[in-house]
């Protein structure tokens, strides 16, 4: 199933090399920590599923408002995920969390779960190379988004912090 949607969207974001490669990566990492840290299997289910839609609204975001801003796709992203989410047979209540973690994966102070936890991390360590930031941001990332040992270890090693 995860498969599946892993393939979906990579036909929804067609012509999107990069978008494509972003959620591909931050679905790798999520899957590592997730596996890492131990998680159960329904988490995990509902990680990757996060991880591979998590920014599923920012083509809309970009005709819609002419930005790809985290807080418009948290807001738009919810309803574009519910839909395909839908349409691959999930179940309703990881459809539920799958939307609020869209709702919220760039809101950093009210993390609940370990799967938003996770999900955080996963797309700062991509974010952080993406983005070119300087090795100060991500000592900064890492002192105040990563609570995970694994993800703390990863991005220590990745940034050689």
């Amino acid at each position: 199933m995860i498969n599946r949607l892993h393939y979906e969207m990579i036909r929804l974001y067609s012509g999107d090399p990069m978008r494509i490669q972003h959620f591909c990566k931050v679905h790798s990492y999520a899957k590592l920590i997730a596996e890492m840290e131990h998680v159960d299997a329904s988490t995990l289910f509902v990680l990757e599923a996060a991880a591979l839609t998590h920014d599923i609204g920012i083509h809309l975001c970009e005709e819609k408002y002419g930005s790809s801003n985290g807080k418009l796709q948290e807001k738009e992203g919810p309803a574009i995920a519910e839909k395909l989410l839908k349409e691959l047979q999930f179940e309703e209540n990881v459809i539920e969390r799958v939307k609020y973690l869209i709702a919220h994966h760039h809101t950093y102070d009210a993390i609940d779960g370990i799967d938003y936890q996770i999900l955080v991390e996963a797309d700062f360590l991509v974010n952080i190379l993406e983005d070119g930031l300087a090795k100060e941001a991500a000592l900064q990332a890492y002192q105040n988004i990563f609570k995970t040992e694994s993800g703390k270890n990863i991005c220590q090693e990745m940034f050689a912090l």
